[in-house]
């Protein structure tokens, strides 16, 4: 009884932790993105890499810097949404990969992961937009 209750918990931690990691989807893209790039561009692994923290750290930058500085509404929100919709992907990911072992495929599955997609993708405009409002007040 204990180990399915420790198995229970692991997996509501690691729940808590993916989707922590699933808001901040847009930054850990454009680093990929960069790093296999710059990768297969014939450079090390070293500029590689740095060049894959500096392309997730501008991306971040960014959003921010769009969100402190831009008056009209909709650029405000076409800029969360360009944040929002790679972690309301990776929040489906997560949900239709966990939940694919507990329910049948049909559509309680994809109702299951479209709701916590959109949560996901909910959360990752929520923090963003908390962030850089607190960035740019200081």
């Amino acid at each position: 009884m204990s180990l399915v209750l420790l198995a229970i918990s692991l997996s509501f931690a690691l729940g808590v932790l993916a989707f922590r990691f699933a808001v901040f989807a847009l930054p850990v893209m454009a680093g990929i993105a960069a790093f296999i790039e710059v990768q297969d561009g014939g450079s090390g692994f070293g500029l590689a890499l740095l060049a894959g923290m500096v392309g997730a750290v501008v991306s971040i930058g960014l959003v921010i810097a769009i969100l402190g500085f831009a008056r009209n509404p909709f650029l405000r929100l076409a800029a969360l949404g360009l944040f929002a919709v790679p972690a309301g992907v990776a929040g489906y990911a997560l949900a239709h990969g966990i939940a694919k072992h507990a329910l049948d495929p049909g559509v309680m599955l994809t109702l299951l992961s479209g709701t916590c997609g959109a949560v996901v993708a909910i959360a990752a405009i929520i923090n963003l937009n908390a962030f850089g409002d607190g960035v740019l007040e200081q």
